[in-house]
């Protein structure tokens, strides 16, 4: 088999070095959309003295972050990013007890799949309500995915490098005060195409279902 050159977009990718100074936390690796969008099948209290201690602060559903690299099953590592090492990669955090991450990437024949999968709990429900509107207007045209925590939303983009088409989908979910993130694209080296908007979207919502199933399963 004859070797080809990675675009520039995916040598980057599969360096950790630079995926970390690129996309940090929030992980937003995918580009400006480029109108080839799918959306997805869719306490009160008394009167307290002023030297009373406050009670005020709301208890939270989930207070650390599950082990993100467990969080999606065997079975379907293999079948979303076939050829990776289903181990899984975790990301460097500062603070692991409330942000973690865990990438899987390989390249078999010509075929090129990564898959990123993120927690992040934050101190109340409103909260993660709150960056859960933001990160979804940040990447408008795809739609809600019912079934998912409190509520998901996936969206699908596709880019084109040297042409090079990448087509890469994002799963953002609001469970209580965590968030749950996941993206996961791929590349056929060989055509030059980008794997089907429907297979990327639904793979995307796969590891979604597994990652919320690992959230809940901890609390």
């Amino acid at each position: 088999m004859r070797s080809l050159p990675l675009p520039l977009a995916l040598t980057a990718r599969l360096s950790p070095v630079v995926v970390l100074a690129a996309a940090g936390w929030t992980l937003s690796s995918g580009p400006a959309p480029t109108g080839d969008h799918e959306a997805a099948s869719k306490g009160g209290g008394g009167t307290k003295s002023a030297s009373a201690p406050s009670t005020a602060a709301a208890s939270k559903t989930y207070t650390s972050s599950p082990a993100p690299c467990g969080s999606v099953t065997v079975k379907n590592i293999k079948s979303l990013v076939p050829g990776a090492k289903t181990a899984g990669k975790e990301i460097p955090s500062t603070d692991t007890k409330l942000r973690r991450t865990c990438s899987w990437n390989a390249l078999k024949g010509y075929d090129y799949r990564w898959l990123d999968v993120s927690f992040e709990i934050t101190d109340s429900d409103e909260s993660a309500q709150k960056t859960y509107k933001q990160r979804i207007e940040e990447k408008s045209g795809g739609g809600d995915v019912p079934g998912l925590g409190d509520q998901g939303y996936s969206v699908v983009n596709l880019t084109t490098e040297d042409k090079q088409q990448t087509r890469e989908g994002v799963v953002i979910v609001q469970a209580s005060n965590a968030l749950v993130v996941i993206t996961y694209n791929g590349s056929d080296f060989e055509s030059k195409k980008a794997p089907d908007t429907d297979l990327i979207n639904k793979g995307a919502i796969k590891a979604a279902k597994d990652a919320v199933a690992a959230l809940e399963g901890g609390r």
